[in-house]
């Protein structure tokens, strides 16, 4: 009897949670296109632009000094003095660890300044993506990267264009 009340129990489980089950409803959104298509995103990639040409630039009159040093090193003739070609080697060395230094430093301010001038962009992505999500009354949204991606099919929408226009862009 015992094993009959178990046997009857365990063929209704999974009913019963088939019947609990909720509808689950996948989003993808293209937060790359989105981020293209903000206005936002030009004027912060211009001014990174802007940074890395001034950076550029001074990079390249460190260049033509340290090129200055190392012809006046190379053109130093066969009997200079051991202490004066020692003096110029170690000057024309510690430049050139300068121009590392600088162009390490140049390289940092440009991926902080790009962080700091994207990451309002993303958090205004990320308010209208919740903001669909609620009102669609999605379980889950995920960014639809196609090198990532491996497969989706139906259920699954395509919510860009949703939050393009929770945005304000055509």
């Amino acid at each position: 009897m015992f094993k009959k009340i178990i046997l009857a129990v365990a063929l209704a489980l999974p009913m019963l949670g088939a019947s609990a089950q909720t509808t689950v409803k996948i989003g993808l959104v293209d937060t790359s296109s989105v981020i293209q298509a903000l206005p936002d995103t030009d004027a912060a990639q211009k001014k990174v632009a802007e940074a890395s040409k001034k950076y550029e630039d001074e990079y390249a009159k460190l260049g033509e000094e340290m090129k200055r040093m190392y012809d006046e090193l190379a053109n130093m003739k066969e009997d200079e003095l051991p202490a004066i070609r020692e003096r110029k080697t170690r000057e024309f060395q510690d430049y050139q660890a300068k121009v590392q230094t600088f162009e390490q430093s140049a390289q940092q301010d440009l991926q902080k300044m790009q962080q700091e001038l994207l990451a309002p962009i993303y958090q205004k992505i990320k308010n209208a993506v919740e903001s669909v999500g609620k009102e669609g009354g999605y379980s889950l949204i995920q960014d639809y990267n196609p090198q990532l991606t491996f497969y989706y099919a139906a259920p699954v929408t395509d919510i860009t264009p949703l939050v393009k226009t929770k945005l304000g862009l055509k």
